[in-house]
């Protein structure tokens, strides 16, 4: 006769998850984020509390916030460890939805348990409560479907038999990796059954590596042998594999160049002979022009993004073949690309075996001198006492005050585009970009799962006025849970990025830049008093110099350093880039949208040539 324990069902997912393991002996889940409300404190308040010396809980301020901490603990940790965020019924699970939607988006785990109504529906409509008028079975969290990898509502304490694996599974598929989203409904939750023992035993979640088919496996290597211009692109799921030393070695091994997206960056030291660096529309020279030339261009754990391939008018050798090594067969075929389905370690190992001593031609010393003798210089400390830094300036300060052990984060607004060009990675997991998304307001709370994380390395948040008006108030946590972290918000008025967006599509300057928008009083908001009130130290700089020096100062000081320094809204790196599709009105009163209309209309037919 099977063993049984008697819990309630919010006892009973605690357990469960505080049992399950990682392949190198840690839990996998690290903890949960809790707000609570109706909807979860009595069932799953009760139960955390029960287990909280073996499964911690965090309290957040803000329910989509602390859920971006959760991902970004489980970006930094290569996809091998994740949190469990969870909220009450109504606007704390809605505010969770962005964050699911950034977890799909990025193809990271994360466990989202919002509350749910009642499974018995005696008290319905009960507080926050969505009514379909024609639909009984739907709740708010139904908006999780479409921006969840695998979505159960716990409606009887059984449900969490099958659920919770099918949850576990998910998150460590690295194919089927994201988002996971059980709707807890609140009666459930406290709701008693006799569950087995064997259902708490620990059980370890590894890796799974897939080998690339053989026929795959020939074709690519074949079209490697035979390419004049090979080019590797590497992305996120070389980190997760954890093939950065492959790719170095295999890269090395062929004479192949690496460029790198947002999420790959750091796969390979800024200054390796072979890493051509960022690539696509906010890429460099060397890695844009190689792969206009490429007839062979290797994907490698990269999902195609537009600002990659630069809406697809990036590639533009006629002859190109793309192949697509990836673990998602999604992903593999995208735009007619050749498959090679595998988990990026493997398949570079196999297709290393299969190339032998092959060597493509090729010397690229040249064009990295050449581009670093461009933007170097933008980074360079400004000559004009009285005007205001730029953006690259302010990189460059950040720079030359960090290490080795730096990891330098952001999120939305300039610094992607700015940092993915100008920062030096020295090694893998130096650079952490929310690019899939680009969601402001993940800067500050990702800054405090990527500490969490990796508490060794040394984090620099760097984010504009607009991200931190979006969302600053896991400061205040990180202050109070007594994470360092340095964070520095350039203030340029506004949403600088997107003005110049709109200027470079023609449009006029209007809405982005505080001054452009509708006001009545002019808005002067002191940002180093309110990170202050939260409890930061914080500093308002007015010079590079001055920031160079706050800096120094953050790296000695304890918990949380904010330094905010005034900067120029207009400059950015113009060196690098590539056509990126923003759609242009086809009928305006301005002649300078007309003309980009125009440009626009050209670029479209260039790209059906292609």
């Amino acid at each position: 006769m099977t063993d049984t324990i008697r819990l309630t069902a919010a006892q009973a997912m605690v357990r469960y998850l505080a049992t399950q393991m990682n392949a190198e002996g840690e839990p996998f889940m690290a903890g949960i984020w809790a707000i609570f409300g109706h909807g979860n404190v009595a069932g799953l308040g009760e139960a955390l509390h029960g287990v909280r010396d073996i499964f911690p809980t965090y309290r957040g301020h803000n329910e989509q916030t602390m859920a971006h901490t959760a991902i970004a603990y489980a970006k930094q940790s290569g996809r091998k460890r994740a949190m469990a965020v969870t909220s009450s019924i109504g606007p704390g699970a809605t505010n969770m939805v962005t964050a699911a939607a950034l977890a799909h988006a990025n193809r990271l785990p994360v466990l989202i348990i919002p509350g749910d109504i009642f499974a018995s529906r005696g008290p319905d409509p009960v507080l926050q409560q969505i009514e379909d008028f024609g639909d009984g079975t739907v709740s708010a969290n139904d908006c999780f479907r479409p921006v969840s990898r695998y979505f159960d509502r716990i409606s009887r304490p059984e449900h969490l038999l099958t659920a919770l694996p099918r949850a576990m599974a998910t998150m460590t598929d690295p194919a089927a990796c994201g988002p996971v989203t059980l709707a807890f409904c609140q009666d459930t939750q406290t709701e008693a059954y006799d569950y087995p023992t064997w259902f708490f035993e620990p059980k370890v979640w590894g890796q799974r590596r897939s080998y690339p088919d053989s026929y795959e496996l020939e074709a690519a290597a074949s079209a490697l042998e035979e390419a004049e211009k090979p080019v590797i692109v590497a992305g996120g799921g070389v980190h997760y594999s954890d093939a950065c030393d492959m790719l170095r070695n295999f890269a090395e091994a062929h004479n192949i160049p690496v460029v790198e997206t947002q999420a790959g960056k750091s796969a390979l030291p800024w200054d390796h002979p072979l890493n051509l660096g960022p690539v696509g529309v906010t890429g460099g020279e060397p890695a844009n022009n190689i792969c206009a030339e490429a007839d062979v261009i290797l994907g490698v754990g990269t999902r195609l993004q537009d600002f990659t391939t630069g809406s697809w008018m990036l590639f533009q050798n006629p002859n190109r073949q793309l192949i697509s090594l990836n673990v998602a067969a999604y992903d593999a075929m995208k735009h007619g690309a050749r498959p090679l389905m595998a988990d990026a370690l493997r398949g570079l190992e196999k297709l290393n075996e299969s190339l032998g001593m092959h060597q493509a031609d090729g010397d690229y010393a040249t064009q990295k001198a050449e581009w670093f003798a461009k933007v170097d210089v933008l980074t360079d400390p400004p000559t004009d006492g009285n005007a205001l830094p730029t953006d690259m300036q302010v990189i460059g300060a950040v720079q030359r005050a960090s290490s080795k052990d730096t990891v330098v984060m952001g999120a939305a607004g300039t610094m992607p585009g700015e940092l993915h060009k100008l920062w030096k990675a020295p090694r893998p997991g130096a650079y952490h970009m929310e690019y899939g998304f680009s969601c402001m307001g993940y800067e500050i709370a990702g800054a405090m799962g990527i500490k969490m994380a990796d508490p060794d390395r040394d984090v620099v948040c760097m984010l504009g006025d607009g991200s931190y008006m979006m969302a600053n108030s896991e400061l205040a946590t990180a202050v109070m849970m007594g994470i360092k972290l340095t964070v520095v918000i350039t203030d340029n008025r506004g949403f600088g990025c997107i003005n110049r967006l709109q200027r470079g599509t023609g449009g006029a300057e209007f809405n982005n830049l505080l001054d452009t928008a509708h006001h009545v009083t002019p808005s002067n908001i002191d940002f180093a008093a309110h990170a202050a009130s939260m409890g930061a130290a914080a500093v308002h700089v007015s010079s590079i110099q001055e920031l160079e020096a706050a800096l120094q100062r953050a790296r000695d000081a304890e918990g949380v350093f904010v330094v905010v320094i005034d900067t120029d809204p207009y400059p950015s790196t113009e060196h690098g880039g590539t056509w990126w599709e923003v759609a242009i009105p086809e009928v305006s009163d301005r002649d300078s949208v007309k003309d980009v209309r125009l440009a626009y209309e050209d670029a479209l037919q260039r790209r059906l040539r292609t």
